[in-house]
């Protein structure tokens, strides 16, 4: 019982969760600025606008394998500390970039940076959580992303209203200051510089770049992100086309919060029942959540849909996450983080280029059907996963 009152809450618990919100929060205001930014001030097209999203998550991507092996060689603490400073520093140089060439290869090296630091982060708080709450307080740190979701947009869209591009440049960049701050913050155990030097003796292999032993995890994860890809990028396209642009405002809004209400509960099961008894039922809320979506019709139906959404995909986001770092030992904490990310962000990739497609061809209403079939393949192979790896996560490993 006495590892159930070791504190989440730790001050280096809050410092990465409020780096990581900060950094999230700065990517999703500029996620949804920067295609205005281009088509309005650049005289782009709407290609080019998606352009400058795309390029930045193919950084991401790109750099996720070699973060962990460079965390490795740093060590977490500075290797965050860096990273977060070089997003900090390339946020200003969005204020003097006019030129469209310059903007995308301004992305890119944000990306870079902005991989490293997701992989820091989550690597970190998975380190200073207590084994015996990890999933409940994986859950909680995984808030700090979902709310960046809600919190980023509406910042940015609601300051271009007053200001130009420019004052909000400088104004997501003095916030990243303070993300800056709190990396100092954080105390990572010791233990990190330990394996730090167990892990760079060997020869260069696949294994320094990629954790194997969360591959199969971070692959069904991926399928759960493939799908909700279809609601982060064309929601509010198929609001406007149906009429309910208005509630489209709050969908996020309330994806967020019954995302926060349903997170203590859930974080907690996911400890004391086991990951089974948490994902299954929220993979196939996810997908109810998706049906739904495919005939809404109205503003009500729109908003129960983000509900079920918030508390579906909410959920097993931060789950699939736990499990993909309680499959690897501690000190690969790092590696299984940028595994399950890299493998996270090819489905939110994948899937905001190839549901173009999709719409285009066959309508909204048969996407949304499409990726709640996605989500049910993610649920057998989860079943079949959970029926090999059952004794990995018996109560014995979680209270370890």
């Amino acid at each position: 019982m006495s590892n159930n009152q070791q504190p989440i809450w730790t001050r280096s618990f809050i410092s990465i969760s409020v780096t990581q919100f900060m950094v999230f929060l700065v990517f999703y205001a500029l996620l949804t600025t920067l295609p205005i930014y281009v088509i309005d001030n650049m005289g782009g097209s709407e290609a080019e606008g998606g352009l400058v999203v795309t390029v930045m998550l193919i950084a991401a991507i790109i750099v996720r394998p070699f973060s962990a092996k460079l965390l490795d060689k740093l060590g977490k603490k500075k290797g965050l500390i860096i990273s977060v400073a070089i997003f900090t520093a390339t946020s200003f140089l969005y204020i003097w970039t006019d030129q469209f060439i310059s903007l995308l290869l301004l992305r890119f090296f944000h990306g870079l940076s902005f991989g490293v630091i997701s992989t820091a982060t989550g690597a970190i708080a998975a380190d200073v959580i207590p084994p015996s709450r990890r999933g409940e307080g994986l859950g909680y740190f995984a808030m700090a992303m979902n709310l960046a979701v809600v919190a980023g947009p509406f910042i940015g869209l609601s300051l271009l209203q007053f200001i130009t591009f420019q004052m909000l440049f400088v104004i997501l960049s003095v916030l990243m200051i303070s993300g800056v701050i709190c990396s100092i913050l954080v105390h990572v155990p010791a233990t990190d510089a330990v394996n730090n030097s167990e892990t760079v003796k060997h020869k260069f292999t696949l294994h320094d770049l990629i954790e194997l032993k969360a591959i199969p995890i971070a692959l069904i994860s991926s399928l759960a992100s493939l799908a909700y890809a279809s609601v982060l990028s064309f929601i509010s396209v198929y609001a406007d086309s149906i009429g309910l642009s208005a509630a489209a405002s709050y969908f996020f809004l309330v994806f967020a919060i019954v995302m926060i209400a349903s997170r203590p509960y859930f974080g907690k099961a996911f400890d004391l029942r086991g990951p089974s008894f948490v994902i299954l039922p929220c993979l196939f809320i996810f997908a109810i959540g998706l049906v739904m979506l495919s005939f809404t019709d109205n503003a009500w139906m729109l908003l129960i849909s983000a509900g079920l959404t918030g508390l579906g995909y909410g959920t097993i986001l931060p789950s699939f996450q736990t499990m993909a770092i309680q499959a690897a030992p501690n000190h690969r904490s790092s590696h299984a983080t940028a595994t399950f990310f890299m493998f996270y962000d090819s489905g939110i990739a994948v899937g905001s280029f190839v549901w173009g497609f999709v719409v285009a061809a066959f309508g909204f209403e048969k996407l949304y059907i499409l990726c709640a079939v996605v989500v049910l393949v993610a649920v057998g192979l989860f079943s079949l996963h959970q029926g090999k790896q059952k004794p990995k996560f018996s109560k014995q490993e979680i209270y370890r």
